[in-house]
């Protein structure tokens, strides 16, 4: 408990053992006052002010966390970056340079995490987001306009119902690792359509910005696709599909822009890593399926007699198997700038990274293929090398076991399992997946 005076000297707090007065000017720093300092970034006409909120122990986001100071050296750090975020912003995307300042008055500085730029807001706590630092003005441009996005429609959401109440976690989103329910999805779709909309405008002005390029083609689609897949979904209320239609309008003529053939592929690539590696993860296979396939396997059936294999709808929270997403990091290495030898020097300290990985990003496509073989021998249920051994044998030419593997790698990895406790001789995962390949599509 502390007393608070306010006379003629001022305004003190006064405690058992402390006695703290503070200064007339509160943004200035004093024994025992430490004010919350900002960052003031000004391009033309256009001004962002923000505080650096390091002190309040309800800046998280669930539970209290201690005052962690910012040194001096670290909010210059700060300052810099976001003037530069802030001159991209206003050039790229005036619309939301506009209406930004409005919605995000407080950053909540988190440390920096290696080869990626995490964030996050509620909509419990309007106008402030959690952000780690990024020397990168463009990854930190495409933050705050992720988390802008986020904190406006958290607020439309205390003003209008987009979604009925549904828990459910069901939904594939090409931005996380685990099933989201419906209004995670909303919130996610809307934030990537303003990151799309950075990545694009930036790649359209810098055509040899390679990594613009890459995230724009790779967002564009990840937004459209899965604003498609929720379309038509019983829990959207007729606001919330009106919402979905004025996203549709902006992005889908975006699909079709074009976009230099490198960025493209590698953002193919990328996609194809995250929804199969998900799929391995979340999804599980029909028992009776997997049953029969394994006894045709047996006894030398070329298939079981089940007509189109059933597609597993309902996807499980309980992850089987780790991810490290380590494939998409690497790709970011070799687009961005001096990417060739950013990739050489940095490539191996990412996290999760494997020598196959290495190999694939780099080119050396046979070397993958074998590094992915030499760990699916050692563990034949690793979900990096199952979908990074379909990723490298697709990029040596498409056949079968590479179709299986990134289009239903959850069904190959079930069945082999059933086949390593009961089969008199195992064979190896790729086989299994090229005869399952051969069938399915």
């Amino acid at each position: 408990m502390a007393r608070v005076v306010a006379d003629d000297n001022g305004i003190t707090f006064l405690d058992r053992r402390n006695t703290v007065r503070l200064p007339d000017d509160l943004s200035v720093e004093t024994t025992g006052w430490h004010p919350i300092r900002g960052v003031t970034s000004r391009h033309g006409d256009r001004q962002l002010t923000i505080r650096l909120d390091d002190l309040d122990p309800y800046r998280g986001l669930y539970e209290p966390v201690p005052p962690r100071r910012l040194t001096t050296f670290e909010v210059e750090s700060w300052r810099t970056v976001v003037d530069d975020a802030w001159r991209l912003l206003t050039t790229h995307l005036p619309g939301v340079a506009e209406t930004l300042p409005e919605c995000l008055e407080s950053v909540v500085p988190a440390p920096a995490v290696a080869f990626r730029l995490p964030s996050a807001s509620t909509g419990e706590a309007f106008g402030s987001a959690v952000v780690a630092y990024s020397s990168d003005p463009e990854q930190l441009a495409a933050a705050l306009v992720h988390e802008f996005q986020h904190i406006r429609l958290g607020g439309v959401q205390h003003l209008a119902s987009l979604h009925t109440d549904d828990p459910r976690e069901r939904f594939y989103a090409p931005w996380r690792d685990d099933p989201r329910p419906i209004g995670g999805v909303l919130h996610g779709i809307y934030a990537f359509f303003g990151v799309t909309a950075f990545w694009r405008a930036l790649a359209a002005t810098e055509p040899d910005n390679a990594l613009a390029s890459f995230e724009f083609a790779f967002w564009r689609s990840a937004s459209w696709r899965t604003l498609r897949a929720v379309y038509s979904d019983e829990s959207l209320t007729d606001t919330g599909r009106r919402f979905l239609d004025g996203i549709a309008t902006e992005i889908e003529p975006w699909q079709e822009e074009p976009v230099a053939a490198g960025p493209a592929a590698w953002a193919t690539t990328a996609a194809l890593d995250h929804y199969a590696t998900w799929r391995l993860r979340h999804l599980r296979p029909a028992v009776r399926t997997v049953s029969a396939l394994a006894e045709a396997w047996r006894y030398r059936d070329s298939w079981p007699k089940l007509g189109e294999l059933p597609e597993p709808r309902t996807p499980t929270p309980v992850p089987d198997g780790g991810w490290a997403d380590a494939r998409t990091d690497l790709i970011r290495l070799r687009l961005g700038r001096d990417g060739g030898a950013t990739l050489a020097e940095h490539g191996p300290d990412v996290p999760g990274v494997t020598g196959a990985d290495l190999a694939l990003i780099s080119g050396a496509n046979e070397s993958a293929v074998d590094g992915y073989r030499e760990l699916l021998v050692a563990d034949p249920d690793l979900p990096t090398a199952l979908v990074g051994l379909g990723l490298a044998l697709t990029a040596r030419g498409t056949g079968p076991a590479a179709r299986a593997l990134l289009h239903r790698p959850e069904l190959v990895r079930a069945v082999h399992r059933v086949l390593r406790t009961s089969a008199d001789a195992t064979p190896d995962i790729e086989t299994v997946a090229g005869w399952i390949g051969r069938f399915t599509h």
